[in-house]
């Protein structure tokens, strides 16, 4: 702490991010544990936080993130979304086709934003608010892969025609990004991807990481 930091919020901050670690919740006497601090000011900071519905308490009296959290959540995508546009328009431009930004929506990919080449005669249409499961396509792949190796560089992640029949994509994760769990890629109709598509994509994820840090 520092003469600029405000203590209480420091705490009530800290009390965020032990809930979000946690699926079944923290009772005062665990938080207080981990806070380091004694009962009465966690239930301070807890009264403080269910005001603003960052926190809620179920019956048996476990703390938990609240819904408030959600409506702040919504304002995360445009700024994400600003950081990333100049990446993927260089990614676009560089390769010819759709670039895309994709993060993690509950069980879904959702894409957040979307670049088109200017100079091509035709291109794959993939719209911001596009919707598909993990499981399906690069930029969900992607994103699994980074889960199955994290502590590594999953690299690149190659698909053809599982969204969109007659089109391809290459996807990358975003890596070291706390708190976004997303993907930068590109679709294209191809029947495969070029060679020096994927690497491309993988230099593009890692700037719209730095961007986002």
């Amino acid at each position: 702490m520092t003469a600029e930091t405000s203590q209480t919020l420091d705490r009530g901050l800290k009390v965020l991010k032990l809930l979000a670690d946690t699926d079944h919740g923290l009772t005062v006497t665990e938080l207080s544990h981990r806070l380091g601090v004694n009962r009465t000011v966690v239930y301070r900071l807890l009264a403080t936080l269910e005001q603003h519905a960052l926190v809620r308490r179920d019956l048996g009296g476990r703390a938990r993130v609240g819904l408030g959290v959600l409506r702040l959540g919504r304002q995360v995508h445009p700024l994400v979304r600003e950081a990333a546009l100049p990446a993927l328009r260089s990614l676009a431009e560089d390769i010819g086709a759709t670039a895309h930004l994709t993060l993690v929506d509950g069980a879904e990919a959702l894409a957040v934003a979307v670049v088109e080449p200017t100079w091509t005669d035709y291109h794959v249409a993939y719209r911001a608010g596009f919707r598909h499961s993990l499981d399906r396509g690069a930029a969900g792949r992607a994103i699994l892969a980074a889960r199955r190796h994290p502590l590594g560089d999953p690299g690149f992640i190659l698909t053809h025609g599982e969204l969109e029949t007659g089109a391809c994509g290459a996807a990358a994760p975003l890596l070291g990004v706390t708190g976004v769990e997303g993907s930068v890629g590109v679709v294209m109709l191809a029947d495969s991807v070029p060679e020096r598509v994927g690497p491309r994509v993988v230099e593009a994820a890692r700037e719209v990481a730095e961007a986002l840090r």
